[in-house]
This record gives C-alpha cells, sequence and structure tokens, in this order.
C-alpha cells in the first residue's frame, strides 16, 4: 500500500516529500534572493541616500525646487551654461561657450577633466591590454592580477605617492637633477590631477579589454584570413568589434569615478581647480546639507545618463558566444622574428617607459620613502614608530594592528554580503523583460553616487537611527561600515558576472529546464559554473575595493575606534609623513597579497 510505513517505522513516502520540498525551496529560491537582495538596498543605500536628498527639496518642511533653480542658474556652477538656462538668448550663450574665454563653471570643468581623464586612461589602458592579451612571457599572470592594484589604491595614497614623485623634492627631479634638467613640479596643475586618474583607471580598462580579447574566437580571424582579409583588416573586421564594449564600459565607468573624484582633486589641486565632490564636501562641513544634496543630484543625474547611455549601447552590441578556441599568445621575446614584428615590440617598449613613469615611480617612490629620512639616507625608524605605536596605550592613538585587523574584517564581511547580492542582481539584470536595462541602472546607481553622501546618509539615518512602529531602530558604526563597503563592492560583483550569463547559450539553460530542472537549480548547475572565474573576479573586486575604501569610512569612523589603514594613514599624514608611508606600504601588502591570491584562484581566463 502506498504510505505504508517500513520495517524501520520510516515512510517509504518521506524521501519523496523531501524531494517535494527541496523543489519547492529551489523553485523559491531566486525569488528570495531578489527579495533580500531589493531589502539590502533599501536599508543600506537607497534610504540613506533619501534621507540626505530629501534636505535638497524640503526646506522648513516645504517642498520645494528654489534650491535647484539657484543652482542650474548659477554661473559659479554651470558657467556660461547656466545663462542659457536662466533665459539668456541661445545663440549668444553658444558664441561665448565657444570663445577662448568661455567659462565652464564647477560642473563643466568636473566634466571637462573626466572627458580628459577618460581620454588619457584609454590611451596607457589599450596597449597594456595588447601586451597582456597577445603575448606571452614569464610573469604575466601575475602582472595581470597586479593591473589592478592602482585602481583599488587607497586615493590619499596616490596623493602621497605623486607628492613624492612629482613634487619640488621628488624623486622626479631627483633624477632630472645629475643631467641639468628640472627642476618640474606638477603637484597643482591640471596635468598632475589627470596623470593621477590615468594611473587608476587604466589599469581598469587594460584589465577588462584583455579579458574581451581573449573571449575572441581564433577561428574567426582564421577564416577572414583564408578569404584574402590582411592583418589589419581581420582586426578591423572581427576582432575589433568584440573590443569596442569591453572599452567603452572602462571609459564609461572612468569617466563615472573622475567625475566624482575628491581626494584626488583636493591634493593635487587645490582649490583652483575643485570638481563637484570637493564642494559637496566643502558644503557638508559647511552644514549646508541642502544646497550639498542638490549639487550631489546634479552629479548624480550626469553619471546615471553615462552608465545608461552605454548599457543601451550594451543592449544592441552583445556578441554571444559557446566554446571558442583563443587566439594564441606570441612570444615577447623569440629567439628571431621579422622586421613586420619589431614595430610592435619596438611601440611596446616605448609604452614600457611611459608606463614606468606613470604607475611604477609612485610606488616606487612611497617604497623609497618609507626607508628613508628626508636627506635620503636608509631608516627603519619609520615602521619603528608603528612598532611603538602599537605597544601604546592611549585611547585616542591610532594603532596599526587594529587598523590592519578591521580592514580584513570589514573586507570579509562585505564580500559575504556583496558576493551573492552581486551574483542575484546578475541574474536579475540579464533575464528578458521589458525595462531590464532600467533595472540595471537602478541596480548600478552606487556606482555613480559619491561615497561622502553614501557614507552621510548612512550616519544621519540607520546610525543616528529611526522610529519604526514606536520604536527605535539604530546600527553600530562597524555595521554601517559594513553596509558602505558592500554597497561600493557588489556593483563590480555585477560587472564581472553579468556579461558572462549574458554570453551563455540560451539552449543550454532551455535544455536543463526541459530536464526538469528549476530555475535555481539551472544556476547553480549550468551558469555559474560557466562564469565561475567572472565570479572570483567579483570577490577579488569587493576585497580589494573594501580595503581601499576611504570616502565614506572616514565619516562613519569617525570618534571611533572602527577605523581602518585608509584611516590610520590619514590621520598619520597629519602628523608625520614617514610613518604614513610605512603604513601605506603594509596596505599595499595585504590588498596586493588578497588579491592576488583570490584572483589566481579563478585561473588564468578571470572575466575582468
Amino acid at each position: 500500500m502506498l504510505g505504508a510505513p517500513s520495517a524501520d517505522g520510516v515512510s517509504s513516502r518521506s524521501p519523496t516529500r523531501h524531494r517535494t520540498v527541496r523543489d519547492r525551496l529551489e523553485r523559491r529560491a531566486l525569488a528570495a534572493g531578489a527579495v533580500v537582495t531589493v531589502g539590502l538596498l533599501l536599508a543600506m543605500f537607497y534610504y540613506p541616500v533619501a534621507t540626505v536628498f530629501v534636505e535638497s527639496v524640503v526646506v522648513e518642511g516645504i517642498l520645494t525646487l528654489t534650491i535647484f533653480a539657484d543652482l542650474v542658474t548659477d554661473p559659479f556652477y554651470f558657467g556660461d551654461f547656466a545663462r542659457f538656462l536662466a533665459g539668456e538668448p541661445p545663440l549668444e550663450v553658444l558664441r561665448d561657450l565657444l570663445s577662448s574665454d568661455r567659462r565652464l563653471g564647477i560642473v563643466g570643468f568636473t566634466a571637462y577633466q573626466a572627458l580628459l581623464s577618460t581620454l588619457l586612461s584609454l590611451a596607457l589602458g589599450l596597449p597594456m591590454a595588447y601586451l597582456l592579451a597577445r603575448y606571452e612571457f614569464r610573469g604575466r599572470r601575475t602582472l595581470r592580477s597586479l593591473t589592478i592594484l592602482p585602481f583599488v589604491m587607497p586615493s590619499i595614497m596616490v596623493a602621497i605617492g605623486f607628492y613624492a614623485t612629482f613634487g619640488q623634492s621628488g624623486t622626479l627631479n631627483a633624477v632630472l637633477e645629475p643631467i641639468g634638467l628640472g627642476p618640474v613640479s606638477l603637484v597643482g596643475s591640471l596635468e598632475a590631477i589627470l596623470i593621477a586618474h590615468a594611473f587608476y583607471n587604466a589599469p581598469l580598462i587594460a584589465r577588462m579589454t584583455t579579458a574581451a580579447w581573449e573571449s575572441v574566437d581564433a577561428s574567426a580571424f582564421e577564416t577572414a584570413r583564408s578569404l584574402g582579409a590582411g592583418p589589419f583588416r581581420a582586426f578591423r573586421d572581427v576582432v575589433a568589434p568584440q573590443l569596442y564594449p569591453a572599452a567603452l564600459m572602462g571609459a564609461a565607468l572612468t569617466f563615472v569615478f573622475t567625475f566624482g573624484t575628491f581626494p584626488i582633486v583636493l591634493a593635487l589641486g587645490g582649490i583652483r581647480l575643485s570638481t563637484v565632490e570637493v564642494f559637496v564636501y566643502q558644503l557638508v562641513q559647511d552644514l549646508d546639507y541642502a544646497e550639498a544634496a542638490a549639487l550631489a543630484i546634479v552629479e548624480l543625474v550626469i553619471s546615471l545618463g553615462v552608465l545608461y547611455g552605454y548599457l543601451r549601447y550594451e543592449a544592441k552590441h552583445t556578441v554571444r558566444s559557446s566554446a571558442i578556441r583563443p587566439l594564441p599568445r606570441k612570444s615577447l621575446a623569440p629567439p628571431a622574428f621579422s622586421a613586420r614584428e619589431l614595430l610592435p615590440r619596438v611601440g611596446l617598449a616605448v609604452y614600457g617607459v611611459i608606463a614606468l613613469f606613470v604607475f611604477v615611480a609612485p610606488i616606487a617612490s612611497l617604497l623609497v620613502r618609507s626607508v628613508s629620512t628626508p636627506g635620503g639616507e636608509f631608516t627603519l625608524a619609520h615602521y619603528g614608530f608603528l612598532l611603538e605605536r602599537q605597544a601604546s596605550a592611549a585611547a585616542f592613538q591610532v594603532r596599526p594592528w587594529p587598523a590592519i585587523r578591521n580592514s580584513l574584517l570589514f573586507a570579509a564581511a562585505a564580500l559575504a554580503v556583496s558576493l551573492p547580492m552581486g551574483v542575484v542582481v546578475s541574474v536579475l539584470t540579464t533575464r528578458r523583460y521589458r525595462g531590464r536595462k532600467l533595472v540595471d541602472v537602478v541596480a548600478m546607481a552606487p556606482l555613480a553616487v559619491s561615497g561622502i553622501v553614501v557614507g552621510i546618509g548612512l550616519l544621519r539615518g540607520p546610525v543616528f537611527g529611526f522610529e519604526v512602529w514606536h520604536y527605535r531602530i539604530t546600527v553600530t558604526g562597524a555595521v554601517a561600515i559594513v553596509a558602505a563597503h558592500a554597497v561600493a563592492c557588489y556593483p563590480f560583483v555585477v560587472r564581472t558576472v553579468a556579461p558572462g550569463l549574458e554570453s551563455i547559450d540560451p539552449s543550454l539553460l532551455e535544455s536543463a529546464r526541459a530536464l526538469g530542472a528549476s530555475r535555481t537549480r539551472a544556476l547553480l548547475d549550468v551558469e555559474l559554473p560557466l562564469v565561475w572565474p567572472g565570479v572570483v573576479a567579483g570577490a577579488a573586486f569587493a576585497v580589494a575595493i573594501s580595503m581601499g575604501e576611504f570616502s565614506a569610512t572616514v565619516i562613519l569612523a569617525t570618534g571611533t575606534d572602527q577605523y581602518t589603514m585608509p584611516i590610520a594613514i590619514e590621520r598619520f599624514i597629519g602628523r608625520r609623513l614617514g610613518p604614513a608611508t610605512a603604513m601605506g606600504v603594509v596596505l599595499l601588502v595585504v590588498t596586493a597579497f588578497s588579491f592576488v591570491v583570490i584572483d589566481r584562484l579563478g585561473g588564468d581566463r578571470v572575466g575582468l
């Protein structure tokens, strides 16, 4: 009889019942994950940011757009374009905009320097991608893992490195002086800002483009050559179209990041070259939250517009692929090669000199400064200072070990939160339904919102507390810091996982569903194994970005013992530069080790 108990007293239907319960849970798991992800985003990002932005439209309890109207018609912010918004004749405004004495305003200058930074990052990043994707040499995998290190370095460390390299008494002048050149000082100029931004973003562009280059099917390129196409035309017609989306994505991210730049401009450019983000921070320091929020909304609209434009392009130019045979790499230093093969290697040699100047010199200057006196003598006193500070019992002093410990704990917690969130959002944004790209833009909003605004929102919202049904709910500073880090990290998980999910052959998923697999089971057994390198790359990004996050953390850690390594560096700088560089070296070692270990776990073909 069906359901009769067996000899051991257990119903024969229990395995079937267990499978039924498991199947029901699997069918609902993805929906539950989506609900949890939406809830986390509301709590960690949208609600805190809303608490800041609402002050731009609510003044003394009255809803008004007066602050926005004053902002967009103020030439200080929008330059000559504000005259057009104020109703002046368009032709007259256009004539002045095209003249040499045009006024850009704060917003215009911010966009101008972001555009120049993007172009310079592309110029430095694409040759690096060509080197990593097309040539084989000893240490290539390690070099590829380290290419993203500048991008995840704390911005305050980049400022120190550039001061140590390009300042009046920097290493550049130390090299130029013996040969009768110099002195040269780039600090305080637009050029310094552009190079510092390229230091950050060119490796990101290189990494993204390298992944796309390695996904080009060699058989398609060989077919084009067999049909009579030369190397250049085969590259133009077969390879380049598959590189454009990755390069444009890198460019879009670079523009957004440099449009929202803050510490780099403040340190290397000063007030004279201030950007929108600098003025938002200054307004917040002056407790002018309404105008700061309005300016931050303008920044957000422009940044989201750039991201939405790219996502629309990506939707029309997605390249689907199944199994491919990558293009073979050439040896960088073969025993012999033809004259035609000599030219690209000469170009790479020239690029190597420029790369040393832009990427290696600032880090090398940090290392040298951490073990030398201002006079150039070798010393370990700066590291000895850190050890002495660690033994200090003074509660107000920043100690190295708590900073290292907090950074590692926050990074692990941020990874545990951001990685599942990123995978779930990747699945939701790669399914076919109306409004999918709008969901993608909304999910990517943390890329466009400044860390300062997120930090202030978390501080004024969850940390200060809010009432729910007559109960006041508050969170600790550590929880808020983890939330800020997770918000900063999960978009990178999405951008590494989503392209892989998008390119999977739909027939594989349909076959799994036809065989009875639930949507969750198909994701776990079919899709995630195919995009696992991208998942590992997202994890590496999450850890590295969490360790280097500064803007939100400096707000949330003020007055607490939850300081991280970047915060410790900032506090050391105000007193002694030597210990700050020593602490910076510790941060570089910990971040590089964590990133390389995680990255290498993903195999040779990591998605970003």
